[in-house]
C-alpha cells in the first residue's frame, strides 16, 4: 500500500482486504462508551475543502478525532484561495503547519496527485471532480461485506448517473478487485466515453438486470454538473431508471440497496425503498467513520510503509 489513497485502483486486493478487515476491528471501538483510542496522538490531519460536503468532511474529522489526532479543517471560503492563492501556495503553507496527511476534496479531477507531489505527509482523496472517491467505494464495499457476507462473485448494480459520479468509477474499481461482478446501468448519455474500458458490464434495461442483483447502489443525478439536457425530464428519468416499490419487489429476496448520498428523493429512488430495512443507506454513514479511522490508522500509524 502506498502512503498515499488517490484512486481506488490503486489498491491491491491484501491492501483493499487488510483495511476492510482493520476497520472491521475498529467498528468494535464505536461500540464502547469511551470511543477514543491514543494511536494518532501528536499527529495532524488536514481537512482542505474546496467543495461543499457535509457527510465526508464530517465523517473524516470524527475518524481523525477519535484516533486522538489534531484536526485542521480548511475551507476554501473565507480562505486565501478566494483571494487567488494556488493550489500549490496552499498546499506548501499545510508543509510548513506540520501537516501528517492532509484530506482533499476538489472540484478539478487530479488535483490530489497533484498535492502528493508538492507535500510530504500522506495524501486522501476525498473526491476530485469526476474523477474518483476511494473511501466512498471502500465503505460501501465494508456495508455490502456486512450484510452480504463475502463480496467474490457476488452482482452488483449501480444506477444512474455515471458520467458524472465520482463514486462510480471508484466502486467498479475496488468492487472488481475484489471480485464482485459489476453491471452499470444508465441512459447512453450519462455514460463516458471510456466506459467500455471500465472492468464491468454495461446494460441500459434495469429492469432486466434487477432480478440478478445482489446489491443496487443508485447514484444522484448531479444537475449542478450538467450543462446541456442529458434527458427528456426528470419524470421520464425517473420512470426508466429510478428504483421504486414495483422494481424494488422484483430484486431478490437478500438484495440490499444503497445509496452514496444525499438523495433526490422520489426521483432516483422512492423514499419507501430508501426507508426499508434492506435500505443500507443509514448504515453507509455510520461506516464511512469507521473506514475512514481505518485508511488514517493505516497510513500514519506506522504499521504500514
Amino acid at each position: 500500500m502506498n502512503r498515499h489513497l488517490i484512486s481506488a485502483g490503486d489498491l491491491a486486493k491484501d491492501d483493499a482486504l487488510l483495511i476492510l478487515d482493520t476497520a472491521e476491528e475498529l467498528a468494535r471501538v464505536s461500540e464502547r462508551s469511551i470511543k477514543k483510542l491514543p494511536t494518532l496522538r501528536g499527529r495532524t490531519v488536514v481537512n482542505l475543502f474546496f467543495e461543499d460536503s457535509t457527510r465526508t468532511r464530517i465523517s473524516f474529522e470524527a475518524a481523525a478525532k477519535r484516533l486522538s489526532a489534531d484536526v485542521i479543517n480548511f475551507s476554501a471560503k473565507g480562505s486565501s484561495v478566494s483571494k487567488g492563492e494556488s493550489l500549490k501556495d496552499t498546499a506548501l503553507t499545510l508543509e510548513a503547519m506540520g501537516a501528517d496527511a492532509v484530506v482533499i476534496r476538489h472540484g478539478s479531477s487530479g488535483a490530489p496527485h497533484r498535492l502528493a507531489g508538492w507535500v510530504r505527509g500522506s495524501v486522501v482523496n476525498a473526491g476530485d471532480g469526476t474523477h474518483e472517491h476511494p473511501t466512498q467505494a471502500l465503505l460501501d464495499a465494508f456495508s455490502m461485506r456486512r450484510r452480504l457476507g463475502g463480496l467474490d462473485g457476488r452482482r452488483v448494480t449501480i444506477v444512474g448517473d455515471v458520467l458524472h459520479s465520482r463514486v462510480a468509477r471508484s466502486n467498479v474499481l475496488l468492487l472488481n478487485t475484489l471480485g464482485a461482478e459489476v453491471t452499470l446501468v444508465a441512459p447512453p448519455t450519462l455514460l463516458p466515453v471510456s466506459v467500455g474500458t471500465w472492468p464491468c458490464e454495461v446494460s441500459y434495461d434495469f429492469d432486466a438486470v434487477l432480478p440478478k442483483s445482489d446489491a443496487v447502489m443508485m447514484l444522484r443525478v448531479q444537475k449542478e454538473r450538467m450543462n446541456a439536457a442529458y434527458f427528456p425530464s426528470e419524470r421520464e428519468y425517473s420512470r426508466r431508471y429510478g428504483l421504486d416499490r414495483d422494481r424494488f419487489a422484483k430484486m431478490p429476496d437478500e438484495a440490499i440497496v444503497m445509496h452514496p448520498g444525499p438523495m433526490n428523493r422520489g426521483m432516483e429512488i422512492a423514499a419507501e425503498v430508501a426507508d426499508s430495512p434492506r435500505s443500507t443507506i443509514v448504515e453507509q454513514v455510520a461506516n464511512g467513520v469507521t473506514i475512514r479511522m481505518a485508511v488514517l490508522y493505516l497510513l500514519l500509524g506506522g504499521e504500514i510503509q
